[in-house]
């Protein structure tokens, strides 16, 4: 037997962010920029993500990572994102920030939606009490999904 569902810790990263930008997408809760074919998620890239869903895939994974840990800001996730500087010839990498406005952008529009806010001690954002559920509820189909998903290998196998 499967212990119940807890939350977002519980399953997979990849698979909570792919269903959440799914669930993003599918009920249109947040509105793409124009912008968002031809924008860069960095400095240090050469070109725009090949991905026509990649904003909500970033917009799923900043919502799971401020859901993770609390008051975290728009700098330190500019420095989780970042990457190396790459093809600058004899020139050795050294580290790049990611784009810091895609970023704020995004957690603005998470916070349209009610899933995020600003902190009233620190700087960063924080999960909403509506947020928490709704992430929540993502979690425990993903974890439902893999709990049918369990029992029909064991009726097979027996």
């Amino acid at each position: 037997m499967v212990a119940a569902p807890r939350g977002v810790r519980d399953v997979p990263a990849e698979e909570f962010i792919k269903a959440y930008a799914d669930h993003l997408k599918t009920n249109d809760k947040i509105q793409l920029p124009a912008w968002v074919d031809i924008v860069k998620t960095g400095a240090f890239k050469e070109l725009a993500p090949y991905d026509p869903d990649w904003y909500y895939v970033r917009a799923a994974s900043l919502a799971r990572k401020v859901y993770m840990k609390q008051n975290i800001g728009v700098g330190a996730f500019s420095r989780q994102y970042g990457g190396r500087n790459k093809r600058k010839g004899t020139v050795p990498e050294h580290f790049a920030r990611a784009s810091r406005g895609l970023i704020r952008h995004i957690l603005k529009q998470l916070g349209d939606i009610d899933v995020v806010t600003t902190s009233a001690t620190t700087k960063g954002r924080t999960i909403t009490p509506n947020g928490q559920r709704d992430l929540d509820l993502i979690a425990g189909r993903i974890q439902h999904t893999a709990v049918d998903e369990e029992e029909i290998e064991e009726e097979e196998e027996a």
